[in-house]
């Protein structure tokens, strides 16, 4: 089977200045001027056996950008000249989006972009199905991988099925810290007595060591996935959850029937860097848990799709997805606030809980499951497609000097 390993990486403005919007605020992107984890990346990736097709897919905060961070990851993917490398930017997403187009799919183009996590994810997934690739293995640019066999154990056990019979077409590892824990430190806060997030993560996180090694999950790590094309080719990522849209392809799949398992024997090491904003991030998640349970809610009315409820889901991210999470959300924001912490951001995360949040979450669940539903007949129209195969293959190259306005220098006589 074939294997195309998929890396994504975020940019921000000088002086790491996010965006005030709503989808396209990254938990760590780089600043345009700043020091990129990606080579660390590629270096690691370097000594991974069975290494082939390694698209990174370049995604910005701001239009403004976009151009300056893709000439930035050229000149880096450059520097590993033994790397079957594609930078997927902006001038490759115009002929995706043109393509998609032509075959009638232009309500889809939204959902594949490079605005957004789970827009990002499905734009690596149709690159892969364009070349043709059986199983897309992603990567975050912020880890390195500390294991030459990992791709080797990415694909094990892929396409085959569990002892009790379950078929095992998407599979996770987990992220670990240098010193090889899996664990997050517990550092809440009195405030956050009703927000006890790291507990579930930490009891989720068990499973890890537990036996057996392959076991069905409630969560996944985006950076450490991999997904057979009879799973990526029917279930697309949810362009419209704001963080977490790992976490939610776990949901996503069992509603329509597969399940994504976690592998005790495959990981990588996770080097992010601090997060700028607490306040920030919990305006994501917030948004987030809450989306997710409309999302929840909603699908019970389809009769196509498996019922998923927050109590399979448990320890994590199950209570977060719950009938209780928007009152959860407001009373720790305001607790926050009264503490000090960031007050005028947290004062605005509790309004929202249920105002902005609650109108985010009614707008845009019923989005996903329309979206999905073309998802299928997407991917087997542009399976091998030869028109962008052979862009993305590198086969026929894109003049960005008309695309992008890098217009070359004329001398003077």
């Amino acid at each position: 089977m074939t294997t195309c390993v998929v890396i994504t990486t975020f940019w921000t403005r000088r002086g790491g200045h996010s965006s005030d919007r709503l989808i396209n605020v990254y938990d760590h992107p780089t600043p345009i001027d700043g020091d990129s984890p990606l080579p660390e990346c590629l270096r690691s990736l370097e000594k991974v056996r069975g290494l082939g097709k390694v698209v990174v897919i370049v995604a910005a905060t701001d239009a403004s950008i976009e151009h300056e961070a893709e000439d930035r990851v050229r000149e880096i993917v450059e520097d590993f000249p033994e790397i079957d490398s594609l930078v997927f930017g902006p001038a490759e997403l115009g002929s995706l989006h043109r393509r998609l187009e032509q075959f009638e799919f232009s309500d889809m183009v939204s959902g594949v972009s490079l605005t957004g996590y789970g827009a990002v994810r499905n734009t690596g997934l149709i690159v892969a199905a364009t070349l043709g690739q059986d199983i897309v293995v992603f990567v975050d640019d912020d880890e390195v991988i500390t294991d030459t066999e990992f791709l080797v154990t990415a694909v094990e056990g892929l396409g085959m099925k569990t002892p009790d019979g379950k078929a095992v077409f998407a599979k996770t590892g987990y992220y670990a810290d240098e010193a090889g824990g899996h664990h997050i430190k517990d550092d809440a806060h009195w405030t956050d007595a009703l927000w006890r997030e790291t507990d579930d993560y930490n009891k989720a996180m068990g499973a890890v060591d537990a036996p057996p090694r392959v076991k069905s999950s409630t969560f996944a790590f985006g950076g450490c996935m991999s997904l057979h094309r009879d799973m990526y080719c029917n279930v697309s990522f949810d362009p419209w959850v704001l963080r977490g849209e790992d976490v939610d392809y776990v949901i996503n799949a069992r509603m329509h029937g597969g399940d994504v398992f976690l592998d005790g024997q495959w990981s990588v090491v996770h080097k992010p860097p601090e997060v700028p904003s607490r306040a920030l991030r919990f305006r994501q998640d917030v948004y987030r848990f809450i989306y997710e349970h409309r999302k929840l809610e909603f699908a019970r009315s389809q009769i196509d799709l498996r019922r998923v409820t927050s109590q399979s889901l448990r320890p994590y991210p199950g209570d977060f997805v719950g009938h209780s999470v928007a009152w959860r959300a407001a009373t720790t924001a305001l607790l926050r606030a009264l503490s000090g912490s960031e007050p005028g951001a947290n004062l605005a995360i509790a309004r929202a809980a249920f105002t902005d949040a609650a109108k985010y979450a009614r707008r845009n669940c019923d989005n996903y499951f329309a979206f999905q539903r073309r998802w299928p007949q997407l991917m087997e129209r542009l399976w091998e497609d030869v028109a962008l195969g052979s862009l993305f293959s590198g086969e026929r190259q894109i003049d960005r000097t008309a695309i992008t306005g890098r217009f070359p220098v004329i001398p003077s006589r």
